[in-house]
């Protein structure tokens, strides 16, 4: 994930500084090797994924390993249709699409939303979610490659950023109405091209900082581009619980057990390989999402 990037950069802020050298990553799946004496809801032999385990959710590194021990609690059971690949590319990035489609701003059919960076590994999550709610679904690329994705993962328009103005093409894709709502995760080079795409009342949905830290923007100025909201949504404020945690994935399970949304993995890479898939994300190569092996012979 491309908050993995961000922790090693030190670009998240921290309740306390890491410790380097550390072991990254805070999602994962895999099968259940041995359980301590009190654990009764999870058995050996179990196939289980989770996100985060416990506490401050981006100091719980460590997924980054062969094996490694967990609280039993933080464990979540797969569906037989769901393997531990796919649910490794799927947890962070599914419930970050959930949180942001179902509980921060759900699209009704017939609104038109933007979504930027919409060939990874959320945005195609949130392409496939908006259009199967009703939406129509602007998406925002790097390239005519990535804008072909988009568009089989649900996206109506692909605007290419690097060769035209995306909140022009936006305003004209809405005869100047604009959009009620702008996920973005990209951070610094789209903030002020989002807020000029936003329609009266608005919401930007800022998650990511792929390209860096937004600079601040003054408050009165939200009203004057039309009283338009400000908001970056935290995983863990909405996973707060363990029943919060397992309504949020069974609600994606469901999704994908469905066919609604589908989990496009671009590419594995061996464990060993991590520094090159962290130089591949930073580069902006990759698409969909891409998971870490253990196992060598199983990469691809």
């Amino acid at each position: 994930n491309f908050s993995d990037v961000n922790v090693r950069r030190g670009g998240f802020y921290l309740a306390r500084p890491l410790q380097f050298p550390v072991i990254l990553g805070n999602e994962g799946a895999g099968i259940v090797e041995s359980i301590g004496p009190a654990v009764t809801e999870i058995q050996p032999g179990n196939r289980v994924t989770y996100v985060g385990s416990g506490g401050l959710f981006y100091e719980n590194t460590g997924s980054y390993a062969q094996a490694r021990n967990l609280p039993a609690s933080c464990l979540i059971k797969l569906p037989d249709a769901i393997s531990e690949k796919q649910a490794a590319a799927l947890m962070l990035k599914g419930l970050t699409a959930s949180m942001i489609i179902n509980r921060v701003f759900r699209p009704k059919e017939g609104d038109t939303i933007l979504v930027h960076g919409a060939a990874s590994g959320v945005g195609l999550l949130l392409c496939q979610w908006a259009k199967h709610l009703g939406a129509t679904v602007i998406g925002a690329v790097g390239s005519p490659q990535k804008a072909a994705i988009a568009r089989e993962h649900g996206c109506d328009h692909a605007i290419i950023y690097t060769s035209e103005d995306f909140a022009e093409r936006v305003r004209a894709i809405t005869g100047g109405k604009g959009v009620p709502a702008v996920y973005d995760s990209v951070g610094k080079s789209t903030f002020e091209g989002s807020l000029k795409c936003l329609a009266p009342r608005g919401v930007l949905v800022s998650f990511g900082e792929a390209s860096g830290e937004p600079e601040p923007v003054a408050p009165r100025r939200l009203g004057t581009l039309g009283s338009i909201f400000l908001t970056h949504p935290s995983l863990p404020d909405y996973t707060a619980t363990r029943e919060q945690l397992f309504a949020n994935a069974s609600e994606l399970f469901g999704m994908v057990r469905s066919g609604r949304i589908r989990i496009s993995i671009e590419r594995s890479y061996a464990l060993e390989d991590a520094p090159q898939a962290h130089r591949d994300l930073e580069a902006r190569r990759t698409t969909g999402s891409i998971v870490l092996i253990p196992q060598p012979e199983e990469a691809i």
